[in-house]
């Protein structure tokens, strides 16, 4: 079994705001990945870009230069 970790999880509205965060954040180099929405979130995408927690502020500097509103922005141990 896998060893839960904590993650910086933003949820998004749509996939079309998922996959263009994700497009924005590879070509930015940014840390992080696209996965499956956590099911302790409830959103509107089934994906969620999650990231390391200490790359919270780099990723609400990349969500606004991206011109994307996340649903959730939260920290979880999954």
């Amino acid at each position: 079994m896998r060893k839960k970790e904590r993650r910086l999880i933003a949820a998004f509205y749509t996939t079309h705001d998922a996959m263009a965060f994700e497009e924005y954040c590879l070509a930015q180099g940014a840390e992080g990945r696209l996965i499956p929405l956590p099911r302790e979130i409830s959103a509107g995408c089934g994906l969620a870009w999650s990231a390391p927690p200490e790359e919270e502020e780099t990723v609400n500097a990349l969500l606004a230069a991206a011109g994307i509103r996340p649903q959730h922005l939260k920290i979880l141990e999954i």
